[in-house]
């Protein structure tokens, strides 16, 4: 069983930060991609940013400069720090890891319960 739990959600006023943190947990042989997807009300699920096992990372257009997405290997955990906050950032984050659970395994994607991250005007 594979397992990722965020945190760091909340509510937060314009121009502030928030640091939100996945932690993978269970049978995982190997990670591949992480990432942070995020889901308003009333729209489709969208990809906030990602990062490859080696460091490579890309974002939306719309968190670039702002947001910064990291990763512990060795903790099986990503992290995005969200800093100049606006009030359209207000969504459900969720994160998401590729994740491969044996040597002869391909990776599967696995996704946490969602964290609210609400941005007050």
């Amino acid at each position: 069983q594979v397992q990722l739990v965020e945190s760091g959600g909340g509510l937060v006023q314009a121009g502030g930060s928030l640091r939100l943190s996945c932690a993978a947990s269970g049978s995982i042989f190997s990670i591949n991609g992480m990432g942070w997807y995020r889901q308003a009300p009333g729209k489709q699920r969208e990809l906030v940013a990602a990062i490859t096992r080696g460091g490579s990372t890309k974002y939306a257009d719309s968190v670039k400069g702002r947001f910064t997405i990291s990763r512990d290997n060795a903790k099986n955990t990503v992290y995005l720090q969200m800093n100049s906050l606006k009030p359209e950032d207000t969504a459900v984050y969720y994160c998401n890891a590729n994740i491969v659970l044996g040597l002869l395994f391909n990776g599967n994607d696995f996704w946490g319960q969602g964290t609210q991250v609400t941005v007050s005007s």
